[in-house]
């Protein structure tokens, strides 16, 4: 068993493993950014889209104040470190 970061993506690696989950296998992972407004959303999304991710953008106003989703999946082996580094990329971008 792997040891993982008290955080909450080291819980989710934990959950999944003790379900059985191969975690060296690559596999899609969604990643899901909130934004306040379309336009923002549309811009984060078309550049993670030129970058080769798929991309989906959908108004579901789960969050008020950010009523715009964003869905950027990435293809990779679900790794602590990877995992969290691709959150920063993506956080670094939605902040421009």
């Amino acid at each position: 068993m792997t040891i993982y970061p008290e955080d909450e993506n080291g819980n989710t690696l934990r959950r999944m493993e003790a379900q059985g989950d191969d975690l060296t296998k690559p596999r899609n992972i969604d990643f899901a950014v909130v934004f306040p407004d379309g336009r923002s959303a549309e811009e984060f999304a078309e550049y993670f889209h030129e970058l080769g991710h798929e991309i989906s953008v959908e108004e579901t106003k789960s969050k008020p104040d950010f009523p715009w989703d964003v869905i950027v999946v990435k293809h990779m082996v679900p790794t602590h470190e990877g995992i969290t580094d691709f959150e920063d990329l993506l956080q670094s971008v939605a902040d421009r």
